[in-house]
């Protein structure tokens, strides 16, 4: 029987400079969609499968401040609410932070890439299989089915290896993914035996584009330091996990019924709130409604 991961691994590292000028001082991670701040979408996703520990990377001291003092309890906020009667927004805080889940953090000193930001939480993560989110891409079922965890989940505990969500992207979209190699579909499962990270136009190997999460054999932090500079000068993890491929170790890509909602840059993060908020607040669609019929055509 394969053992449940408990940690997941969320670099929040970087100068989030494509969210400038809100992230001059604030990490990506707090500007909020549908209210609720981006990051605690990934820690919700967490809570639901059980996990037990996320690791932060980060990259400066004002950027782990913010993180502790956000998943931190708040006694006195707390105390505030509660005698003002405001327990609707006192629930909100106290959910903040998942019943049991501890937050530890690990450094990056230098921008030298996704893989390498994973591989700073080598020493937290011990021996144990991890998950890896990315904090500006949040999943959800909108139809209110199994959350995008839960999904993977279900594929690691069936097949094992390394469990890579992906969705099928046009070849003028799919050179800025991950791409699987020998990529075989049995519904919305992909089997394949390679991955690479941005491949150039003549040479894609398929249109499965990975995104993550990702959940990962505790091997892949061995693999890490052998992996050369990708094709953007960085440590990838796409190539760590495409090396651990081409030596044996299963890859499975899942392509999960969920909706995207990219937060990544302002424009993207905007219409991530609109339409967000347009399927879950029927207030605002009716007002929204009034506002589209007063613009002009």
């Amino acid at each position: 029987m394969v053992k449940k991961p408990e940690v997941c691994i969320i670099p929040v590292a970087g100068l989030s400079t494509r969210n400038l000028p809100a992230t001059k001082a604030l990490h990506k991670g707090f500007l909020t969609l549908h209210s609720k701040p981006v990051i605690q979408y990934a820690v919700d996703a967490c809570a639901e499968i059980g996990i037990k520990e996320i690791i932060f990377i980060y990259s400066d001291q004002s950027c782990k401040h913010l993180f502790e003092k956000h998943f931190s309890p708040y006694p006195w906020l707390e105390d505030h609410l509660r005698e003002k009667g405001k327990l609707d927004l006192l629930k909100v805080v106290q959910d903040i932070i998942p019943a049991g889940m501890k937050f530890s953090f690990a450094e990056q000193k230098e921008p030298k890439g996704n893989g390498h930001a994973v591989l700073m939480a080598k020493e937290l993560v011990g021996k144990r299989d991890f998950i890896v989110m990315w904090a500006d891409d949040v999943y959800i079922n909108v139809k209110g089915g199994k959350g995008i965890l839960t999904q993977l989940m279900e594929a690691y505990e069936k097949y094992g290896g390394m469990i890579d969500h992906v969705q099928v992207f046009p070849d003028d979209e799919i050179v800025r993914y991950g791409v699987l190699e020998g990529a075989v579909r049995e519904g919305n499962v992909v089997h394949a035996t390679g991955k690479i990270e941005k491949p150039s136009k003549d040479a894609i190997p398929s249109n499965y584009g990975s995104l993550g999460p990702y959940i990962l054999p505790n091997q892949i932090m061995d693999i890490l330091p052998e992996v050369s500079k990708g094709n953007n000068g960085e440590i990838n993890l796409a190539d760590a996990m495409g090396l651990a491929a081409k030596r044996g170790m299963k890859l499975t890509g899942v392509i999960a019924d969920v909706e995207r909602f990219d937060c990544g840059t302002n424009k993207e993060l905007e219409k991530s709130n609109l339409r967000l908020t347009l399927m879950e607040d029927p207030e605002m669609r009716a007002f929204c409604r009034k506002v589209l019929n007063k613009l002009p055509k």
